[in-house]
């Protein structure tokens, strides 16, 4: 097995739809093989399934979330660069912005761009009954291969942070040189991107962008991706230990007992998902638990990806790591996605949500 070529094909990572609806995914998955490595082609990917993917909430999120497990299954920095595409698409529409109302063109390829940084900030200013950006973003992923951007910065009246759209070929925008020097998602560097006097269209009130119920369904999307990412890890440890059983070596209980504990995590991990997003599509999501429910999901799913690492590393050895680019890769690529998740931080947060009794125990 080479670089690029895996045991089996291209296979799509069930929630809750049907293997008849997994089916369709089929041409999008060899579309994503066929352009790992090759960020033009996966931005293409991007705004092709933009026009096409369900918005959460709107009665298929588990389908969503399948597609964006399933792609990040293909190769973890394809469904990096496909979910803030999606996370855009799904906050201009939460927003209310119609095509060509906003100033922005729809058209093109989208990030979304809310970190903060110390040293860094991006202001918004009213000037000329417009709204223009000055000042600096981090953590821009491929900004300077992208056409827009969702973006928060500081209001100039102290009224806190809101969103904005933004065109990334305008005037005024520059793009620092990432110095990305990380083995893990070498093809989604991320950077500082600098604003002067860039014109900017506003997307709800201050607050909106982190008190939309939307703000907790598009952190559950990222944990999708990082399931997703975890299915292929398994699977690979189940070819491998069908190869070496095919050589005459049958998987000892070591091996067997780890299989197990991966089987009943994503398991539960699968169960819980299409439980949430069944709850998303009904409603119940849409309030003030969200944020806890995201926090329970990212929390789960960020621990399982890694506890999943850590037994097929056990069980597999130094060689794939050293011998197989694919494996490593992924391998690279999920240790470092899932660094989106702040561990014990967000463990705090959800801590103290759950002191004040926004808990269902």
């Amino acid at each position: 097995m080479n670089a690029t070529q895996e045991a089996r094909p291209p296979q799509a990572v069930r929630i809750s739809s049907t293997p008849g609806d997994l089916a369709g995914l089929n041409p999008l998955l060899q579309a994503a093989e066929a352009g790992i490595g090759d960020v033009p082609a996966l931005l293409a990917l991007a705004k092709d399934l933009g026009g096409t993917a369900p918005n959460p909430g709107a009665g298929r999120t588990g389908y969503l979330w399948e597609i964006l497990a399933s792609v990040t299954a293909v190769d973890v920095a394809a469904g990096r660069i496909l979910e803030p595409h999606l996370d855009a698409a799904a906050i201009l529409t939460q927003a209310g912005a119609a095509p060509g109302s906003t100033g922005v063109s729809f058209d093109g390829t989208w990030g979304v761009f809310a970190a903060e940084a110390p040293g860094l900030k991006l202001e918004a200013k009213s000037a000329g009954g417009g709204v223009v950006l000055n000042g600096s973003k981090p953590w821009c992923s491929i900004a300077a291969q992208l056409d827009h951007a969702v973006l928060t910065a500081h209001l100039d009246d102290g009224g806190g942070r809101a969103a904005f759209a933004v065109d990334l070929h305008a005037a005024g925008v520059s793009f620092a040189d990432p110095e990305w020097t990380s083995l893990g998602l070498r093809e989604v560097p991320s950077g500082t991107v600098h604003f002067d006097a860039v014109p900017a269209v506003p997307l709800g009130p201050a607050g909106w962008y982190y008190q939309r119920p939307g703000f907790a369904w598009g952190g559950m999307g990222v944990a999708a991706c990082w399931f997703g990412g975890a299915v292929a890890v398994a699977r690979s440890y189940v070819d491998s230990l069908q190869k070496a059983a095919d050589g005459g070596r049958e998987p000892d209980q070591l091996a067997l007992a780890h299989l197990g504990e991966i089987d009943r995590t994503l398991t539960g991990l699968t169960q819980y998902l299409a439980r949430t997003a069944a709850r998303i599509d009904a409603g119940e999501l849409s309030g003030a638990g969200a944020w806890s429910e995201a926090l329970r999901v990212r929390g789960s799913v960020a621990a399982a990806v890694e506890r999943v690492q850590a037994l097929v590393s056990q069980n597999l050895g130094p060689a794939p790591l050293a011998f197989d680019a694919r494996y490593g890769k992924r391998m690279a690529d999920l240790s470092l996605y899932i660094r989106q998740h702040h561990a014990m931080r967000d463990d705090a947060q959800l801590g103290a949500l759950a002191f004040k009794g926004d808990h269902p125990w």
